[in-house]
């Protein structure tokens, strides 16, 4: 990877439609090498996807829950079996497995404390691997991204 890739993911983070040609005017290359580019970081998984960043506000998912998640026991089954559920709950945006105190960091996306409640019944209250939970909830969001460079 050299300064030209940099240049294009810098790009293409921040907007991933922008075309080939667009790209090629801002980094000095031609149409062509950007997408052979392009080609090559995606089939290397340096960009492991391209996504569209929907607004939780006009969806009516306002409301950001932070929990950090300790678990009774943390053998590899348990942790296995609370990965596995979170990557199938539909309201969590991401989940960290963390060293500190907590096991798990959680960041929710819920339309409103009923739904995060019904979470908690259904991922917390209902598990008895997990030994407590600690929920904040964002006030505001002051800076939400994903990029990397």
């Amino acid at each position: 990877m050299d300064d030209k890739d940099l240049d294009i993911l810098r790009l293409v983070q921040t907007n991933a439609r922008l075309t080939a040609e667009s790209i090629s005017q801002d980094v000095g290359l031609s149409p062509a090498a950007v997408q052979k580019r392009l080609q090559k970081l995606r089939a290397s998984n340096v960009i492991e996807r391209d996504i569209a960043v929907l607004s939780p506000a006009k969806l009516g998912r306002e409301m950001t829950i932070i929990v950090e998640v300790i678990l009774e026991r943390e053998n590899r089954a348990h942790l296995d079996t609370f990965k596995r559920k979170m990557r199938n709950a539909p309201c969590v945006q991401q989940c960290y497995y963390t060293t500190g105190e907590g096991d798990f960091v959680l960041i929710l996306n819920v339309h409103d404390i009923k739904e995060y409640e019904e979470f908690t019944q259904a991922h917390f209250f209902d598990e008895s691997n997990i030994s407590r939970f600690k929920t904040s909830v964002v006030m505001d969001r002051v800076k939400v991204s994903l990029d990397v460079l």
